[in-house]
């Protein structure tokens, strides 16, 4: 009984199981400390649900972690190489991943922490940890319209695949990366495409080969386009758009909603972790990335608040590193270190 017990206790428990989650438990355990990772999830989730032929805008080597080689024969290594990756990594350094968990409450102090879980079918489970690293990323979280019909089947924030929506009238609502992927993938696959855009044209930073096409296929009338415009209702078999020139009602079967993401502000508050200025960036030892709550380090993309567009998988894999040094300085490690 008491040995079940002992093995919900750890030095370091990771909140999140994405490639920033995974490095953090990999450096806290190459340190010496016993890590585990909770995530409401699979494993990478975020990754999993991305749109199922995306490829990333980065190389493999930029990817790695744990210094293990990505192994990839494309410069751009797609969606499926980098959940391939991710396992062998993880199956590599035995990690201790319990998925499928929502961390429901934190409680407890520096060096005395308990964390409620529940799994699917609502069950409880606790763990006990010295410390809590926090590296749950943003892409669970969408950013909400909040506008009438936003809440029917056929809204999604979420854009998988284009085959289920050939030969339907699609609106795609953005102007960054995302929604031009998804209104080039969509038109290609035979779907009418609507592209609705707040600004006065696609982004800037749309990457720099995926922009002319988008601009191109807009420019031809393969893709419809409203700028400086917004949907301001969305109905069973239509949206209705506020355009420069007034209002228009389009027929419409599907929208894909493609506003953004935030990280969940209200559970890092939950934590007491405390916020500065408009971005709302949590308070962090820059150094050893320690939040304002002793004990409580932050990870990946919520270091950077509202401004997700700072830090990727290539800048927030080397967080676990720095919060691994600073482990190292409090705790006393657990036991020795087996992979190296």
């Amino acid at each position: 009984m008491n040995a079940a017990k002992d093995l919900d206790e750890f030095d370091v428990l990771v909140i999140g199981a994405g490639p920033t989650g995974m490095a953090c438990a990999i450096e806290a355990q190459r340190a010496g400390f016993r890590s585990v990772m909770v995530d409401k999830g699979c494993l990478c989730n975020s990754i999993f649900h991305y749109p199922s032929h995306m490829t990333f805008f980065t190389t493999p080597e930029l990817l790695e972690i744990g210094d293990i080689p990505f192994p990839s024969p494309n410069q751009k290594p797609a969606r499926i190489e980098a959940l391939e990756y991710y396992r062998k990594v993880a199956e590599y350094y035995k990690l201790d991943a319990r998925l499928y968990r929502l961390v429901e409450q934190v409680t407890g102090s520096d060096g005395n922490f308990e964390v409620l879980t529940k799994d699917r079918f609502g069950r409880e489970e606790t763990f006990r940890a010295k410390k809590i690293v926090v590296a749950t990323g943003y892409y669970d979280l969408p950013n909400y319209m909040n506008i009438p019909g936003e809440d029917l089947p056929k809204v999604h924030h979420y854009y998988d695949d284009p085959h289920p929506y050939y030969d339907l009238d699609v609106v795609v609502i953005g102007g960054k990366n995302s929604a031009a992927i998804a209104a080039l993938e969509l038109w290609r696959h035979g779907a009418r495409v609507t592209l609705v855009h707040r600004g006065p044209a696609m982004h800037k930073h749309v990457k720099y080969w995926i922009l002319p096409d988008i601009e191109n296929r807009i420019k031809h009338g393969q893709v419809a386009a409203y700028f400086n415009s917004r949907v301001t209702e969305i109905a069973p078999d239509s949206v209705t758009l506020e355009t420069p020139k007034g209002k228009r009602t389009l027929p419409n079967d599907v929208v894909f909603a493609l506003t953004g993401y935030h990280p969940d502000f209200d559970f890092l508050t939950s934590l007491g972790v405390r916020f500065e200025g408009k971005d709302r960036l949590p308070v962090c030892d820059a150094e050893c990335l320690e939040s304002n709550v002793p004990g409580v380090y932050l990870a990946g993309v919520i270091v950077a608040g509202a401004r997700t567009n700072e830090i990727f998988i290539e800048n927030g894999r080397f967080h676990g590193r720095q919060i691994a040094e600073d482990l190292k300085r409090k705790l006393k490690p657990s036991e020795p270190v087996t992979v190296s």
